[in-house]
């Protein structure tokens, strides 16, 4: 009889990184739309929701989520958002951006 590696089975239960956020209806317009924007360009939900196609609900609903994992940040004093593109996960999903346009052209 064959032991399983517990560690194998735990990564085979467990959502990848890529599922937490991508996986989500309305999330990877959201995404593709953000790495399109300049640095500098604030927002709101219902503009982000607007420019992205989706509605000001599936902003609501996936905004933290998007700020938790580095796609967005608050503006302080305001409630708006902008690209944060210090973070490493944004840094990495436009290198991935590129790279995927990069292949398929």
């Amino acid at each position: 009889m064959a032991t399983t590696d517990t560690r194998e089975e735990d990564a085979v239960r467990s959502d990848t990184g890529w599922i937490t956020i991508a996986g989500k209806p309305g999330v990877s317009s959201l995404i593709d739309t953000l790495l399109d924007l300049p640095s500098t360009r604030e927002f709101n939900k219902s503009e982000l929701a607007e420019m992205a196609g989706v509605s000001r609900n599936t902003v609501g609903n996936h905004i933290d989520t998007l700020e938790q994992a580095g796609f967005v940040t608050e503006v302080p004093h305001a409630p708006r958002y902008r690209v944060d593109n210090e973070s490493e996960t944004f840094r990495l999903a436009t290198q991935l951006d590129i790279a995927v346009r990069d292949a398929t052209e």
